[in-house]
């Protein structure tokens, strides 16, 4: 008996002992688990990170590659058009440049003039005919004379014959008339000559530029594409130069034109209203 209970106990305290051992196992399995898991997942965020870092850094590569192809691929408006004009061959191009230029400012000088001779002719009536009536026909002409325009010298010339009778008076305002628009219209021949003329230069000079396309075709001995497309743009450049200078210089023109019809119009009525004071002042 005595020896059942000591096995007993041994057993027990055996089976103690294996239970014990096992749990502390189970628990460095677990802490060994857990670090590797740990260290796994450190390594997995690491290499993530690098990984993303190097995306970034091939992302922005990429990117500065591409602006520079921008950069490169997109020059200036100024750039362009100096490109074309060389390409164009300085003979014909400087030429329509020239017409450009002068026509421009025969244009610029027109467009002053005919701000400068535009007048208030209500207002101008207004005092020429509270000069007559104050201080008569001398009053009135240094009035026109102290005003701009041409309405103002057409006044002038028709006061100059009040002694006249009144049709000496209209006369005088429509052959002086004829004169003043002379002078408005001063220029715009040349404008209209630099119009027709660049247009003509730039077809001048894509024909000499196709007969030295076919010329450098006959010396070769073969029809080589590169050479035929290369000898035609720089043959159609010039009659691009030429029809641009045109279109500029006829959007000018027709401006001054209708300037010009503006004025005209005012001075017809202005003299006939002129006319029509100078009759009351006479009957009086």
């Amino acid at each position: 008996m005595k020896r059942l209970v000591i096995l007993l106990m041994l057993t027990g305290v055996f089976t103690m002992s294996t239970l014990k051992t096992m749990a502390q196992d189970e628990v460095a399995t677990e802490e060994v688990a857990a670090d590797s898991t740990e260290m796994v997942a450190e390594g997995d965020s690491t290499a993530v990170e690098e990984e993303y870092a190097e995306e970034e850094y091939v992302e922005e590569e990429v990117a500065a590659a591409d602006y520079e192809e921008v950069a490169v691929e997109e020059p200036g408006f100024h750039q362009i058009v100096k490109d074309q004009f060389i390409q164009g061959g300085w003979q014909f191009m400087g030429i329509v440049l020239l017409c450009l230029i002068l026509g421009l400012a025969v244009a610029i000088e027109r467009i002053i003039t005919l701000n400068l001779a535009t007048t208030n002719t209500k207002k101008l009536l207004e005092q020429v005919e509270g000069a007559l009536n104050s201080g008569g026909v001398e009053a009135a002409k240094d009035v026109c004379r102290n005003t701009q325009g041409p309405v103002a010298s057409i006044f002038v010339q028709g006061l100059m014959r009040m002694s006249e009778g009144v049709e000496m008076v209209e006369k005088s305002i429509i052959a002086y008339g004829s004169v003043e628009m002379g002078k408005l219209e001063k220029g715009m021949v040349w404008i209209s000559l630099f119009i027709s003329l660049a247009p003509m230069l730039g077809f001048m000079g894509t024909v000499i530029g196709m007969i030295d396309a076919f010329d450098a075709i006959a010396e070769a001995g073969d029809v080589s594409p590169a050479l035929v497309a290369g000898g035609i743009k720089v043959a159609l450049l010039t009659t691009v130069g030429g029809l641009i200078v045109a279109v500029i210089l006829q959007l000018f023109y027709n401006y001054l034109v209708s300037k010009i019809d503006s004025l005209v119009n005012s001075m017809e009525d202005a003299s006939i209203s002129l006319v029509d004071i100078l009759v009351k002042h006479s009957a009086k």
